[in-house]
């Protein structure tokens, strides 16, 4: 879902024939609905979530309005249905990446570095997924809330047992400045 691909014969969406066709009516929905999401994702790079409209995505999408509806309540049900596949598509492969190594460190890594190069290799889906939900608000930042939490999850998911809970963000922001002694001792006070 590159920016441009909503046209394009690359993004396996491509845009139907004009008229009757003989295609089958489950072919051309389908077909509908990953091309108004692609134009979703690609408006939204371009314009941001809330400055992007119905009018922008159809357009893109080649698609009329009555179209787009059919598909999608609104526009935050279609941002939505995007966000979701692509969140969906980056916990998959994280916990793939993951489940490939036993030991926790190696799981973390495995994990960040497919997030990592996932997102540097999809601009605009990590723009759809990092940035944009936080600017739209709502129920979509609700959405990305839960989201982020199921990624720290697949981080967390076979880390030893410390006594207590201990704020590892701290620890992490600190330890360069301060050194890792350090940062430990004032992540886990509280300090």
């Amino acid at each position: 879902m590159a920016k441009g691909t909503a046209k394009s014969e690359e993004s396996g969406s491509p845009r139907l024939p004009a008229g009757r066709h003989g295609l089958p009516r489950e072919f051309i929905v389908q077909n509908q609905r990953e091309r108004i999401i692609t134009a979703l994702v690609d408006t939204v790079a371009e314009h941001g979530y809330n400055a992007t409209t119905v009018a922008h995505i159809t357009k893109a999408a080649s698609v009329s309005r009555r179209t787009f509806y059919e598909h999608f309540a609104d526009k935050e049900a279609c941002f939505l249905a995007a966000y979701d596949m692509v969140a969906d598509h980056l916990r998959d492969s994280m916990r793939a990446a993951a489940e490939s190594f036993e030991e926790w460190p190696q799981q973390v890594r495995a994990a960040l570095a497919t997030m990592l190069s996932f997102l540097a290799g999809e601009p605009e889906l990590a723009r759809l997924v990092m940035t944009e939900p936080v600017a739209a608000g709502g129920e979509i930042a609700a959405r990305h809330r839960a989201s982020v939490q199921g990624f720290a999850e697949i981080l967390k998911a076979g880390r030893p047992q410390h006594g207590g809970a201990r704020p590892d963000l701290v620890e992490l922001t600190l330890a360069p400045y301060l050194g890792n002694e350090e940062a430990e001792r004032l992540a886990r006070s509280g300090s």
